[in-house]
């Protein structure tokens, strides 16, 4: 069976349709699967059990891009195409079986809306898989030798980020004698371009307790680092859904976004957030989200402490 899966070229987004890779195979043994992601995704895919190949599909004038993949894939017959795009080129390439993005029900969470993409009854949560060279690569940067709090302190806009020394506050209190993780190592993670903020966090880590993440490796490898931590603590970002699916306890700090659509997923899973809605947080004069600072001001360190005691609870409860 030759199945064509086109996914989000947005690694948060990417993350949350695995759930659906995860069900194609559990249901269709032997299925061969092309993934088509973007480049900073399609490092994530690489393990993936049933992968035929990836194709990385990297956006060009004139969404050129397009054409380019379904010169690629308009020769083959496939038996199922699932589209979280809901490109055109899924509508031109033979297929018995299509299943594309429409409107979805805007109030459920992105992971529900992906498993109404193929008409689900269940909703199949996310999930990554590693390659061998992925998980070496991860041993390395996060070798053996007690806990690991994984910590995410950026995301792809400002106004999303919990302010730094918030993070350093807060690491201190789990890594504390009396905290949640005593002693832990702290890896702390950051995208290319996220370097400024994330190397604050990071040095404020006794250096023998510092693991470096920052712009370190693609996706894949991350996801395979992450999945070396006892726990993540991190902004809403595509590292945060990442550290949910690899099975890492998982809290999200959320303010100018919606946690209905975008909480990390899962019953290993929590987050806290401003006492103000995203659109209460934008509600200023002269609002531009290309200059608004970090609208995350208003989540205290104490909101986020007690939020994790109760996480904690929570995950004891569950064992």
């Amino acid at each position: 069976m030759k199945v064509l899966f086109i996914t989000s070229s947005r690694l948060g987004d990417a993350v949350l349709s695995t759930g659906l890779l995860g069900y194609i195979t559990q249901t269709y043994p032997g299925a061969s699967v092309t993934i088509v992601a973007g480049p900073i995704a399609a490092s994530l895919f690489a393990g993936y059990p049933a992968l035929d190949k990836v194709i990385s599909l990297e956006k060009r004038q004139f969404s050129l891009h397009w054409l380019d993949l379904w010169r690629q894939v308009a020769g083959t017959q496939w038996d199922m195409v699932v589209d979280m795009r809901n490109s055109a080129v899924s509508r031109l390439i033979y297929a018995k079986q299509r299943f594309i993005l429409g409107r979805q029900n805007s109030q459920r969470h992105k992971v529900e809306q992906a498993a109404q993409v193929m008409k689900l009854t269940g909703v199949p949560s996310p999930e990554v898989w590693f390659t061998q060279g992925q998980k070496n690569a991860a041993e390395r940067f996060v070798p053996a030798g007690g806990a690991v709090l994984g910590v995410g302190p950026a995301a792809n806009w400002q106004g999303k980020m919990w302010p730094a020394e918030r993070f350093i506050e807060i690491i201190r209190h789990i890594t504390e004698p009396a905290g949640i993780l005593p002693g832990a190592r702290v890896a702390v993670f950051a995208a290319p371009g996220e370097e400024s903020v994330a190397e604050e966090v990071l040095h404020s880590v006794p250096p023998e307790r510092q693991i470096n993440m920052i712009a370190k490796a693609d996706a894949g490898t991350v996801a395979a680092a992450l999945a070396r931590c006892a726990l993540y603590i991190g902004n809403d970002s595509g590292l945060m859904h990442t550290a949910a699916a690899a099975g890492v306890p998982t809290l999200g700090l959320f303010g100018p976004s919606y946690p209905q659509l975008y909480r990390p997923w899962g019953a290993h899973a929590d987050y806290v957030s401003t006492p103000e809605s995203y659109d209460e947080l934008i509600a200023y004069e002269d609002y531009d989200p290309a200059t608004a600072p970090s609208l995350m001001t208003s989540l205290s360190v104490d909101s986020v402490r007690e939020r994790l005691e109760k996480f904690r609870a929570k995950l004891k409860g569950a064992a």
